[in-house]
């Protein structure tokens, strides 16, 4: 019997068990693709290590998955039929009670004594955040135990109004521009609202002129290396640091830690589907062409789903490029927990500026942007926020 685990590198220690793709008795082979994995960030599909028959799964739907939890077995004696267990008895009944029930409608089932305690962190919070009572959920986890899921198909047929200590449930129609709530996007809500409940924002702003970066990237064109913009704004951040480190660090209860490698994330959306922060890790040491090469290939595996934990993990530092879907400025940006700072980077644009040509005021034109840096005040005070914007816009002013 090979053990199948969850991967020692994921988004933190926050992962459960999303969806099971193969049955119990289903053949599988090298790096098939057996179990989904979710964090608030990234769903990660874990790989059969071996060649044979799941034999067993330990952790079912919803079921909190650590780094290193055994998750399932897989058998490599393919001479041998095999056991189907008492795990796989439990879904096969679950199966064909989910094909009986009514995909428009909730059928009450009666919560056995105890069952309210084996409620999964997820579904708590998934039925308290739409106010559903448990007790009208017919549950398909083992030993019929709610899971996500099964709230999930709940939330698309009915609305649960809970009033005092009785529960009604009243139908309620849905448009066709209705949205419903996928996971990331209440793990999304549940950090927001966190951080601006934890973190006190202030943001201060500035101006900067492009003029100099987008000569340097139509130079590199000419020469065959195609940048973006966010490759230069991401190293002019990593040097920045170094007049004010605090920018780097983060909060904690007896000290302001300031992390030893500048690890930034960009902001990355995924149209209808959200945001997702991939980071590059260790930008400090990076050039910019190198800082480039990796802001591609991770924007490309962001928008086709397969970043791992490790790559959207330890940020110590955040850029929200919002300016690339037109907005000049956004204030403030909700800073990514665990961090100090975030930078917003608003919409290039020409604007007429005042500059000293030759001793004298001159009206000119000039690709102008807006930057804004929002930091957590217990950790950053005015002046290191202004000092860093100072040092992070001379950069920007004076590439060559």
């Amino acid at each position: 019997m090979i053990d199948v685990r969850v991967p020692d590198e994921q988004e933190g220690t926050k992962a459960v068990v999303r969806s099971w793709l193969r049955k119990v008795g289903d053949p599988v082979a090298v790096n098939d693709p057996l179990v989904e994995l979710e964090t608030d960030k990234v769903t990660q599909e874990v790989p059969s290590p071996a060649a044979g028959v799941l034999a067993e799964i330990l952790l079912d739907t919803d079921a909190e998955a650590v780094p290193g939890a055994l998750l399932g077995r897989i058998s490599t004696d393919n001479s041998a039929r095999p056991e189907r267990s008492p795990q796989g008895e439990v879904e096969g009944r679950a199966a064909q009670a989910a094909e009986a029930r009514s995909s428009t409608s909730l059928r009450t089932n009666e919560l056995g004594e105890g069952q309210e305690s084996r409620l999964s962190p997820s579904v708590r919070r998934a039925l308290q955040q739409h106010g559903i009572d448990a007790s009208r959920i017919a549950g398909t986890g083992r030993n019929g135990r709610i899971t996500r899921e099964d709230v999930d198909k709940a939330v698309e047929t009915a609305t649960i109004v809970t009033s005092g200590d009785s529960a009604t449930a009243q139908p309620r129609q849905f448009s066709a521009q209705d949205i419903p709530h996928d996971r990331m996007r209440l793990k999304i809500a549940e950090n927001m609202v966190r951080a601006v409940t934890d973190q006190p924002h202030v943001t201060a702003v500035f101006e900067a002129d492009f003029s100099a970066i987008a000569a340097h990237k139509a130079a590199l064109a000419a020469k065959g290396t195609k940048l973006s913009y966010t490759a230069y704004i991401v190293k002019a951040a990593a040097e920045a640091m170094a007049v004010a480190p605090a920018i780097n660090g983060r909060w904690e209860d007896d000290r302001i830690a300031i992390s030893p490698t500048i690890d930034i994330g960009v902001g990355t959306a995924l149209g209808e589907k959200g945001l997702i922060v991939p980071v590059v890790k260790d930008a400090g040491s990076l050039s910019l062409e190198q800082i480039g090469a990796r802001l591609d290939e991770m924007t490309r595996r962001a928008r086709e789903g397969q970043l791992a934990g490790a790559d959207v993990s330890g940020g110590s530092f955040t850029i929200s490029n919002h300016g690339v879907s037109g907005s000049l400025l956004a204030s403030p940006i909700i800073i990514h927990q665990a961090q100090a700072a975030i930078l917003g980077v608003g919409k290039l644009e020409k604007r007429v500026v005042v500059r000293e040509v030759n001793g004298q005021d001159a009206i000119l034109v000039r690709p102008m942007v807006y930057v804004t840096l929002t930091i957590d005040h217990r950790v950053v005070d005015g002046h290191q926020t202004n000092a860093w914007l100072t040092r992070f816009v001379e950069i920007i002013e004076g590439w060559a």
